[in-house]
């Protein structure tokens, strides 16, 4: 049986979309060359507060297209590391799954780890653990490597609603505040609202083409 093969960018606590998108493949192969491009996943992820959406955002040194993703460097100067811990605990701090999760990322944080890509890299590494996610992660080096993949590359992209794309059907679960669902927020807010259940919930996610 012929592997399913997925070729992907690499995002910051990435939103259900991407998981739902690689849900299905033996093998995913993140992008590894490519430049660094300003005011997408890659940096920023989205949370649900008791009041609103909150943006996350990671403040990185000189990013430009010219900079390649892998060498982007975090800015530790500003307080971000404080303001994103703060936010996921007033957001999940009473979700059911909070306790058990969140020591895990906090871990990650707490390494201050240079590079925003292999910050990125580690935080879906145990995503995909926490959801018992067997698919095999490697990083591409060159462009023949794509060449083979389902090529989801530059697909899944901030500036555009997710609606657009053949990829993802919401399945509403229960999240913590509000009456009305919001789709698509980063995975976070799935994995400390539903635990076990949420490759089951990204499963079912999957839109029918």
């Amino acid at each position: 049986m012929e592997k399913s093969v997925i070729c992907a960018d690499l995002f910051y606590l990435p939103p259900i979309e991407f998981f739902v998108a690689i849900h299905d493949a033996d093998q995913l192969i993140l992008a590894g060359g490519d430049r660094y491009q300003k005011q997408t996943y890659r940096n920023r992820a989205h949370i649900r507060l008791a009041n609103k959406v909150e943006s996350l955002s990671i403040p990185v040194i000189g990013g430009n297209k010219k900079v390649k993703y892998r060498e982007i460097k975090i800015d530790y100067k500003q307080k971000w590391k404080n303001v994103h811990l703060r936010g996921i605990r007033s957001a999940y701090g009473k979700a059911p799954f909070f306790e058990y999760f969140f020591p895990y990322f906090e871990a990650i944080y707490d390494k201050n780890i240079d590079n925003l890509y292999d910050l990125n890299f580690e935080l879906l590494t145990l995503c995909l653990k926490l959801m018992k996610v067997k698919t095999k992660v490697l990083i591409g080096s060159n462009e023949e490597e794509y060449s083979s993949c389902e090529d989801l590359r530059r697909i899944i992209v901030a500036k555009e609603p997710f609606e657009q794309r053949n990829i993802y059907e919401p399945k509403p679960y229960a999240q913590l505040f509000g009456l009305d669902f919001v789709p698509n927020l980063s995975i976070i807010d799935l994995l400390f609202c539903e635990g076990p259940m949420a490759h089951e919930i990204i499963s079912q996610s999957k839109k029918k083409k």
